[in-house]
């Protein structure tokens, strides 16, 4: 059976509503009507605003409504103002993560009915469910510490994982209900999260202290335990950890971070490509053989500055996308304003396309384009996997961050579209 991409989970748990063989029953026919109600569409996080756009899939990935993903703020500041620690804690992340500014939404899956979007919320410190007919919030689960960062999604969209980052542990979720179904430790500041083979194993990357001012090679050492945790998406028992420390100074890479910063499975999962702080480039993992195999330098930007302490949060490239056949990468060059698809054979790069702090890169519902979020210009841009060339930009919030595939009601429009 082929791997099952984790670009296409929503999908796909839409699909086989509709494919799977089964008697004309009522029931199976109430499942038919649900899943052919859905509507593919890109969720867009507006990190400063509090809001998410949602966008068509595709094509020209017109805005089709909004999400205020706060409805709660005044309740969540007011918890805030009345306990000094939460109060350091909000302010902590306000003026360091957050640029001066409040991080109201990270990341955001929707559940398989299409009916609700899930969002972590890393200054309230709490992942919630809002309804999309209504911008209520039918749960909240607030996290262990004080920073809600990173989710991922089960293939079967009933669970998503959520990387409390000042606790040091990944805590897993009933989508539906937001029920803690179980929770494991990792390395210093979790971040992105993967459910892989199929949905067999979750994957968790630790970046470490990222907002400091020791940023030379020498002092790489004051980041913290960074590592990559594996454990069993059923029992949530670790199976291996992956220090890159050793993988890179195997190859003579000792001057370079291993905190793994955004990274993309192949279709097979047999290779991993990712970020680390720092780079302008990635690096291929060989998953089996439990090495790195290749590195790709990208082009520098003349107009970057040289001095690491100026660089977003330790990034220097921060965002990578792989296309559905597992021949292309995407990759978003933060720090060096531009993003360029990457021929995976080769690891030739494309044209690279003038962007402006771009932050992340995820794929098109039909696979052929590349969207990246111009946190520096409130825009998304798409790129075409085939050409590398841009093919439109859209409009949306302040700052966007996280953009990811997801469903909602075909006649939705956004309760409070704009």
């Amino acid at each position: 059976m082929p791997a099952i991409r984790p670009r296409h989970l929503c999908s796909m748990a839409a699909a086989l509503v509709l494919t799977v063989a089964a008697p004309a029953t009522a029931a199976t026919a109430a499942q038919d009507t649900s899943a052919a109600a859905l509507r593919e569409v890109l969720f867009v996080g507006n990190n400063w605003d509090g809001t998410a756009d949602v966008i068509k899939s595709s094509g020209d990935f017109a805005k089709i409504g909004r999400i205020n993903v706060v409805p709660d703020k005044d309740q969540r500041l007011a918890e805030i103002n009345a306990d000094p620690i939460k109060w350091i804690a909000f302010m902590t992340v306000r003026n360091q993560v957050g640029e001066g500014h409040d991080q109201y939404v990270d990341d955001m899956y929707s559940t398989p009915d299409g009916k609700s979007v899930v969002v972590s919320r890393p200054s309230f410190a709490d992942v919630v469910s809002i309804d999309l007919a209504t911008d209520k919030i039918n749960w909240r689960f607030p996290v262990a510490g004080y920073r809600a960062d990173h989710m991922a999604v089960s293939p079967d969209g009933t669970r998503v994982a959520v990387s409390a980052s000042t606790a040091n542990k990944v805590q897993v979720l009933d989508i539906n209900t937001g029920k803690e179904l179980g929770e494991f430790d990792t390395g210093d500041k979790p971040h992105e999260n993967f459910f892989t083979n199929g949905g067999k194993y979750i994957w968790n990357v630790s970046i470490g202290e990222v907002t400091t001012s020791l940023d030379d090679p020498s002092a790489d050492w004051t980041k913290g335990d960074r590592h990559i945790t594996i454990v069993d998406a059923a029992t949530y028992k670790q199976v291996k950890t992956i220090d890159m420390r050793s993988r890179l100074d195997a190859i003579g890479l000792k001057n370079f971070s291993d905190a793994v910063r955004p990274a993309a499975f192949t279709p097979d999962w047999s290779k991993l490509y990712f970020q680390v702080s720092f780079f302008n480039g990635f690096l291929e993992y060989d998953v089996a053989a439990d090495k790195i195999t290749r590195v790709k330098t990208l082009p520098e930007n003349p107009a970057t500055s040289k001095d690491r302490t100026t660089w977003l949060l330790d990034s220097r490239h921060h965002g990578i996308s792989m296309n559905p056949e597992g021949t292309k990468l995407c990759i978003a060059g933060t720090m060096d304003n531009y993003a360029t698809v990457v021929d995976r054979a080769t690891l030739q790069e494309g044209p690279l396309v003038t962007t402006s702090k771009p932050y992340w890169a995820t794929v098109s519902g039909d696979g052929k384009d590349c969207v990246i979020s111009e946190s520096g210009a409130d825009q998304v841009t798409a790129i075409d996997f085939a050409t590398g060339q841009k093919v439109t930009s859209v409009p949306v919030g302040d700052h966007p961050q996280r953009v990811r595939l997801g469903h909602v009601q075909a006649d939705w429009t956004g309760s409070s579209a704009g």
